[in-house]
């Protein structure tokens, strides 16, 4: 286990002047984030969430805290544990509640190490001792970990992280997985056994509820001819595997989200897995944010206030809010070349390849031009009246362009740590590629928060002797779909090509989704 020396005196970090605070009416997560954390430190009790400056945009998730409001539940902070730690946006979210602290981060990547001891060195972490331990997690001892905290099993409260999910992405090809129990996933699954927490909380990419331990072709399936599939090459068989070796007496409640649908300015689907060893359900929030449900007689858009369920939601953040008040002096940047910059210039805001003309297009394209499905990302030029594509480590990648609404040019880290909700004040260390990756990867910081103050619940309940909602034919898992595919616009349809502002703009938005709760049992 390596020590914890301090950040390192030859890495570079981004730099910038935060902007002004977010407009009335629209709240901003990162403005005042660390100053919230000190108050919370000298007064030894939960700071004003920094959700709600003017009004409560939650809905009824953590509305007393997020607002500010004088807390009404207990004020203990609980003890986290956080795996594959990254730049710590799942553990900025949880401490953003003002009832956790972070005991330890384990990361392997160097520099991804450093901006934890940079932040936490500066005061931005609840906790002043917070461990950093650069380690692989797949060769880390958890029993070593928890005689350097002075923790015995049992004693954490929660334990997170979010393994890294490239092989189960689907927004690249897949990968299988040779040897299951080798990978990230049971690493996880191994700290839980020994460390035992009461709850724990792990993230991950939605492609994996799918995703299979052998990856056969497309063209070498049942479909294309092929023989039958194998067990393991089933979708879900990666899942099924892990809920088998899931230590026994910890059930599971599995919530599929979407970021944008809790206030995020950011389309972003993930998963979140909640154990506990208790007997506990846990209820995940219902969206806060969307487009609301139509009925028979009602013509809805993408950003309609009125009709439907307009009085439970509020309309989706946009790509402009996040990005208001932001001027960098000297922004990390990720810049496509010149030969993208001169498609890119042909393309108007919101829209992609479509606008193109069809011979430009094939010629900047190449063989994807004549693919199917996948390309919307391309030659992409965002829109500030939507809310963003989900953010990745590489924005100035032709076919997952994020490039700016008004300027021909990338987003910068510091637009991306905007989107993903970095508080202004998080600094990065490392080289550009490296704080990308940190920004990329990170989980949103909002969902962090909205699972934080549903697990200070459940563990508040838990210490004060409430009965949990407990039961002795509880299943297992239960698997719960809370409308996490989100669609904003329509790009492409009958051969017209929908371009936000122009006289399209209605036609290009969809409208409410169909499904918004599904609920799916396994186990007796």
């Amino acid at each position: 286990m390596s020590g914890d020396p301090g950040p390192r005196s030859d890495t570079r970090h981004s730099t910038w002047r935060p902007g002004a605070l977010a407009k009335p009416g629209f709240p901003s997560l990162a403005p005042g984030f660390l100053r919230a954390v000190k108050t919370y430190k000298r007064a030894g009790r939960p700071a004003a969430g920094p959700y709600c400056e003017t009004r409560c945009h939650c809905r009824g998730v953590a509305s007393g805290v997020m607002s500010g409001a004088p807390p009404t539940r207990m004020t203990q902070r609980y003890t986290v544990v956080s795996l594959f730690s990254g730049a710590m946006g799942l553990d900025i979210g949880l401490e953003g509640t003002g009832r956790f602290q972070t005991l330890a981060a384990v990361e392997k990547e160097p520099a991804f190490c450093d901006t934890i001891r940079l932040n936490r060195d500066q005061g931005g972490t609840a906790h002043e001792g917070l461990v950093v331990v650069e380690s692989d997690v797949g060769h880390l001892c958890p029993e070593d970990l928890m005689a350097r905290l002075g923790l015995e099993a049992g004693e954490v409260d929660l334990l997170v992280g979010g393994p890294p999910c490239q092989a189960f992405s689907t927004s690249g090809r897949r990968a299988s997985v040779q040897d299951p129990r080798g990978t990230l996933l049971w690493d996880f699954l191994r700290f839980v056994a020994i460390m035992r927490p009461k709850y724990f909380l792990m993230e991950n990419v939605r492609g994996l509820m799918s995703a299979a331990l052998r990856h056969r072709p497309i063209h070498l399936r049942p479909e294309k001819g092929g023989p039958a599939l194998d067990p393991d090459e089933m979708p879900g068989s990666v899942l099924r595997l892990f809920l088998e070796d899931l230590q026994g007496d910890y059930r599971l409640d599995i919530f599929e989200v979407n970021a944008a649908n809790y206030g995020a300015p950011q389309i972003r689907e993930r998963v979140l897995f909640f154990g506990n060893r208790v007997g506990d359900l846990i209820e995940f929030p219902a969206p806060t944010h969307g487009v609301p449900k139509a009925t028979k007689s009602d013509n809805l858009t993408l950003f309609s206030e009125e009709g439907g369920l307009a009085e439970s939601l509020l309309p989706f953040r946009t790509l402009g809010e996040a990005l208001e008040g932001l001027v960098e002096e000297d922004p990390v940047t990720l810049d496509f070349s010149p030969r993208k910059k001169s498609f890119l210039a042909m393309v108007p805001p919101g829209s992609n390849w479509r606008a193109l003309p069809p011979e430009v297009a094939e010629l900047s394209m190449g063989r994807a031009y004549h693919a199917k499905g996948g390309r919307s990302g391309w030659w992409r030029r965002l829109s500030m009246d939507l809310p963003s594509p989900t953010i990745v480590t590489m924005p100035n990648h032709a076919s997952t362009a994020l490039c700016h609404p008004t300027e021909t040019r990338a987003l910068t880290l510091r637009e991306c740590a905007r989107i993903q909700e970095f508080p202004d004040e998080w600094e990065f260390v490392g080289r550009p590629v490296e704080q990308f990756a940190q920004v990329g990867n990170a989980v949103p910081v909002r969902l962090g928060q909205v699972a934080g103050q549903v697990l200070a619940d459940r563990l508040d309940s838990l210490e004060m002797g409430r009965a949990l909602l407990v039961g002795d034919k509880l299943p297992p898992v239960r698997q719960v779909y809370l409308q996490s595919h989100i669609r904003t616009r329509r790009w492409y349809k009958d051969g017209t090509t929908y371009i936000r502002g122009t006289e399209c703009d209605t036609s290009s938005d969809y409208g409410p989704p169909r499904t918004t709760r599904k609920e799916t049992v396994r186990g007796s």
